[in-house]
């Protein structure tokens, strides 16, 4: 790359950083971002704003991944002011903030959970992202607690075929084909995680429930003995009022 070439990309990414900022700021202000109120914002031009976004819904999706990034990066915080050996402690931690996030920034989880998907594995550099922040999680806490995992010739056929090759946000290069039943137990882990936040955010359940996290709560023990928690339980349900306090 040339010198020249090198200062656009810098310009072009710093471009794209402001463009993220303003849709980010309408976006929790006015709840709703547009082409044309993004580029009123930056005072550009919509045609100039299309040499960043060629439409909307590229727009969003390059604002989604944005935020992703920043929640993984928080979920990571989280997780590590835990001790390095404690994988169970660091998993919570990272569920916790996952959900105090989600709670605090509803327009922002809305946006990110609509639009961020499989194919953003594809489309992306997807080694910042929540789910393989969460994945890391999950294989490190197995590696250490070695739990009960399916084997892919217990489960249905065609189940197993995608296991082989999955779709996820992992770093599967350690886990060969007879683990891949470790794929199924996170997939399983997030639906429940990301089932429970994204009741609690759209307010489809008591709020007196989502006050006192009683779902969430209800959600971590549930998990217990499939993730080999159980005998860490009275620990993690005082680590979990900790920081929920």
């Amino acid at each position: 790359m040339t010198t020249v070439q090198s200062s656009r990309a810098v310009t072009h990414a710093a471009t794209t950083a402001r463009i993220v900022a303003a849709a980010r700021s309408l976006l929790v202000n006015r709840g709703e971002v547009t082409l044309r109120a993004v580029a009123r914002e930056m005072g550009m031009t919509a045609p100039a704003l299309y040499r960043y976004a060629a439409s909307h819904e590229e727009l969003i999706r390059i604002v989604a991944i944005s935020i992703d990034a920043d929640v993984a990066d928080r979920i990571t915080a989280a997780s590590e002011l835990q001790p390095a050996d404690d994988h169970a402690a660091r998993l919570i931690a990272a569920a916790v903030e996952f959900r105090r996030w989600a709670l605090q920034n509803r327009e922002e989880f809305a946006l990110v959970f609509t639009n961020v998907d499989v194919d953003c594995l594809d489309e992306f550099n997807m080694s910042a992202s929540t789910g393989m922040k969460f994945s890391e999680l999950l294989f490190a806490l197995w590696a250490e607690k070695q739990f009960p995992i399916p084997s892919l010739a217990d489960l249905d056929p065609g189940l197993a075929e995608i296991l082989r090759d999955p779709q996820v946000p992992a770093d599967l290069s350690g886990v060969p084909d007879e683990m891949r039943g470790l794929v199924w137990m996170l997939e399983r882990a997030w639906s429940r995680l990301y089932g429970t936040v994204t009741l609690e955010v759209f307010r489809h359940i008591d709020p007196r429930i989502v006050e006192q996290a009683h779902l969430f709560r209800a959600m971590i023990e549930d998990q217990a003995a499939p993730l080999g928690l159980v005998e860490d339980l009275p620990r993690l349900r005082a680590l979990i009022n900790d920081l929920l306090a």
